[in-house]
C-alpha cells in the first residue's frame, strides 16, 4: 500500500522536476512504515483503495510536492522557479512529455535567466516535443500575459506588463496545445552563467 501510494505521488513530483534533464546514480526516494500506529490498536490498512487514507495521501503529496521543488530551487546557479504547464494535449502522457521539452530546453531556460517571454523558444520546444500540435491552435502564456493566441502574437499584448512580471523569482509559462484535453505540469529553474562555471570547474 505504502508502495503505490509513493509511486503515485512520484509521478506528480520528483518525476515532474528537471534542474538540466540529467539524473543522478544516487538519486533515492525512499519512505518508510514505523509500525507504530499498529502497536497502538489501529487496524492494518491493506488496500490502497481505503477510504482512510485520503488524508494520508494529500500529506504525502504536499511533502513530496515540498521536497521536489526543493531540488529545483537548489538547482547549480538557479535563480528563479519555473512551473511549466501544457494543456490542450491529445493525452496526459503527451502533455507531460511536451511539458518537460519546454522545461529542458537550454534555449527556453536561458531567456528566463535573461528574463526575457521569448515565447518562439517555447513553439521550439513544443515542436521538437514529437508529439502531435497545430502550430495555428498553440496559445502561449507566460503568467497571466498571453503573449501567443491561435498561433500568432496576440494583439492584447503587453511588453511593459510581460518585462515586470519576468523580474519574479517564480516564473509560470503554459501552452495550451488546443487538440484535446490532456494536460501536465513539472518544474524547472532557470540556466545562469554560474550553472556553467560550476559545472566548468568542477573535477571528479
Amino acid at each position: 500500500v505504502l508502495q503505490d501510494l509513493l509511486s503515485r505521488g512520484t509521478a506528480k513530483t520528483f518525476n515532474a522536476v528537471t534542474v538540466d534533464s540529467d539524473t543522478s546514480t544516487s538519486d533515492t526516494l525512499l519512505i518508510f512504515a514505523t509500525g507504530k500506529a499498529a502497536r497502538r490498536g489501529a487496524p492494518a490498512i491493506t488496500d490502497p483503495k481505503d477510504a482512510r487514507l485520503g488524508t494520508f495521501r494529500r500529506a504525502l503529496g504536499k511533502v513530496l510536492k515540498s521536497l521536489a521543488l526543493q531540488v529545483v530551487r537548489d538547482g547549480e546557479g538557479a535563480r528563479k522557479q519555473v512551473e511549466v504547464t501544457v494543456t490542450g494535449a491529445k493525452s496526459a502522457r503527451s502533455a507531460k512529455r511536451i511539458a518537460l521539452s519546454i522545461a529542458n530546453s537550454p534555449l527556453v531556460k536561458t531567456a528566463v535567466a535573461g528574463e526575457d517571454a521569448n515565447w518562439g523558444r517555447v513553439v521550439m520546444a513544443v515542436g521538437k516535443a514529437g508529439e502531435p500540435a497545430d502550430r495555428d491552435r498553440l496559445s502561449i502564456w507566460f503568467g497571466d500575459n498571453r503573449l501567443a493566441h491561435e498561433g500568432e502574437r496576440d494583439p492584447g499584448y503587453s511588453e511593459a506588463a510581460t518585462s515586470a512580471y519576468m523580474k519574479r523569482d517564480d516564473i509560470r509559462i503554459r501552452a495550451d496545445i488546443g487538440i484535446g484535453r490532456g494536460k501536465a505540469t513539472v518544474w524547472t529553474c532557470d540556466l545562469t552563467k554560474e550553472y556553467v562555471a560550476i559545472n566548468g570547474d568542477y573535477r571528479s
